[in-house]
Formats: C-alpha cells, sequence, structure tokens
C-alpha cells in the first residue's frame, strides 16, 4: 500500500501544513481508515480510490474523519501529479462527503474548486469570549465553525486560547481573524478545532471557504 507525506501550503520543507495520502486498493471500513490516520499523527491523512471518473476520496484526523479538508485534497492532487496518475493537462474529481471536488494543475501551481461556506452573524456563546479571553468585534457561524473578527492582528497573533473551553462548543472549531496591517496580505487568521484533536491548524484550507467570501464583501 502506497501511503506518502506532504507538506502543503508551502515551498520550503518541513513548514507549512503536513498530510498523509494513501492510496487504497481496495475498500476499507471507517475503522481501519481512522487507525492509520491514529498511527500517521497528522492533521490529516487523506484516502484515494480510484472509480472510473475520478478518486474516492475521504480526510481524517487523528481522532475523526472529517467532512471536508482543503489541504488534505491539496496533498492528494500534488501526488496525483508528481507520480503520473493524472496527467498534468487534465482536472482530477473527487468525490467526497462535501460533494465533487475538483483540481487544476495550472502553471505550476494546483487549483482547488471548493464550496463556498457561507455565515451568519449570531450571539457569541459566553464560552468562546472566555475561551479566546479577548474582545469581539464581529461573531459568526458556518454549519461547521464560529468565526471571530477581532480589534487586529496583532490580537490575532498573541492569541492563547483556552482550548479545553473551545473543545466543549458545539462546532468544528474557531476561526479567528483580522485585517491585516501589511499591504502583502488582505487578511490574517488562525483556526482551533480541539474537537477533532488539532489544537492548532497550521494552514486550514477549508477556513478559507468562508473567510475569502468575508473579506470579498468588505
Amino acid at each position: 500500500m502506497q501511503i506518502y507525506k506532504v507538506d502543503t501550503f508551502t515551498m520550503e520543507p518541513f513548514r507549512g501544513n503536513p498530510a498523509a495520502v494513501c492510496f487504497l486498493p481496495e475498500p476499507k471500513d471507517s475503522d481501519w481508515l481512522q487507525n492509520v490516520a491514529r498511527e500517521m499523527n497528522l492533521p490529516a491523512t487523506a484516502f484515494l480510490q480510484k472509480n472510473s471518473v475520478g478518486y474516492q476520496l475521504r480526510w481524517f484526523t487523528p481522532t475523526t474523519e472529517m467532512q471536508i479538508c482543503g489541504h488534505g485534497t491539496l496533498a492528494s492532487t500534488h501526488v496525483l501529479y508528481e507520480t503520473n496518475k493524472i496527467d498534468k493537462d487534465k482536472s482530477v474529481t473527487f468525490f467526497t462527503k462535501s460533494g465533487e471536488l475538483t483540481a487544476t494543475f495550472k502553471e505550476g501551481w494546483v487549483e482547488l474548486n471548493f464550496p463556498s461556506i457561507h455565515e451568519e452573524k449570531t450571539t457569541a456563546p459566553k464560552e468562546l469570549i472566555q475561551a479566546l479571553g479577548v474582545q469581539a468585534k464581529y461573531v459568526g457561524q458556518t454549519p461547521l465553525d464560529y468565526i471571530v473578527e477581532v480589534e487586529g492582528e496583532d490580537v490575532v497573533r498573541n492569541l492563547k486560547p483556552d482550548l479545553d473551553l473551545i473543545a466543549q462548543l458545539p462546532v468544528r472549531g474557531v476561526i479567528v481573524t483580522s485585517a491585516s496591517h501589511s499591504g502583502a496580505f488582505d487578511f490574517v487568521s488562525r483556526f482551533f478545532s480541539p474537537a477533532q484533536g488539532i489544537e492548532e491548524d497550521a494552514v486550514t484550507g477549508s477556513a478559507h471557504c468562508c473567510l475569502a467570501l468575508i473579506g470579498r464583501n468588505k
């Protein structure tokens, strides 16, 4: 069985967000997949099984299956192209718990087509604000996460949340963001998901399905 380890969202070794990519020659049950992900002990382990038009794709953290995962999909696409399982002039179709996702190789980059994840303004539960220990400018909620906008970039960078308290919230995780003071970036963000066994994710592609919409609207 082939298993690859990929550092995503980076041009440097040992940086970015690592993921394992496992090619399945035959179907495996969820317990088996979870055990492999636990042994890999990475933020995501992606499992691929070829079908007639693309690949079945599932993602697991060391403790649970994910509904959507950006860096696990990016890692999977990278391996498919780099091992010549897919020609770089062809797109890849993945069949996942979030529906069909596609990826394309363009000018040396992998472009993912992911669904928009909309948020709605909500009243922050006291546990959320207590866990973050900061003043929120805005709190929204997606079907997956809370998203909290704070006053500035330094607040995001210096945040030291109570992860045990975040794990008790009835969501996948908490996105904390602010506009960037640097001209190089539109916004900065961090993502905490202890309920999935990930205290803080280095880069969260699926969080940007919501962050990109908010940034565009502003």
